[in-house]
């Protein structure tokens, strides 16, 4: 998952942050920009609103095109049969998510990386796993161990 660099991320809430003190002809000639066709309501504050969320949408496609073509693979399977299945369960919390948890009466605190990784004290890991294993000195799931899910695997 590629990630947004801080200039994008500054560069669309920039965009965003302006669009109030727009003026009317302003935010219409956005709305063509974006959507290829005038605004068919004369509602400013839902037009400021729709393209907020379209400059938002965006710069999601070019930081995460894998979810993109994930949820359009999705959108054709529910239009195509009626049905959508289900997604896989999430296997890691987001990138730059803190999880801690106090062992031994210590707190340890584990942050969520890029490319699947952790960081905890210094060090990186490629599992929470491992870094259950590393606090307690015993097999974990690393998961349950910072309660994203139950021991007995029921999440």
């Amino acid at each position: 998952m590629s990630s947004q660099s801080s200039n994008e991320i500054a560069s669309t809430a920039a965009q965003i942050a302006a669009l109030p003190a727009m003026s009317w002809m302003q935010l219409k000639a956005k709305w063509v920009a974006l959507f290829g066709a005038p605004p068919g309501i004369n509602n400013r504050r839902y037009v400021v609103r729709r393209l907020a969320h379209r400059i938002q949408e965006d710069a999601y496609r070019v930081s995460h095109p894998a979810l993109i073509e994930d949820n359009a693979r999705r959108v054709k399977q529910l239009l195509d049969t009626g049905r959508v299945s289900r997604r896989a369960a999430a296997t890691a919390p987001l990138v730059g998510s803190v999880l801690t948890r106090v062992h031994d009466g210590k707190v340890h605190r584990v942050t969520v990386l890029e490319g699947g990784l952790f960081e905890h004290e210094g060090r990186q890991y490629t599992s929470l796993s491992k870094v259950a294993r590393e606090i307690t000195g015993t097999r974990w799931s690393g998961p349950a161990f910072f309660g994203l899910r139950s021991s007995a695997g029921n999440n």
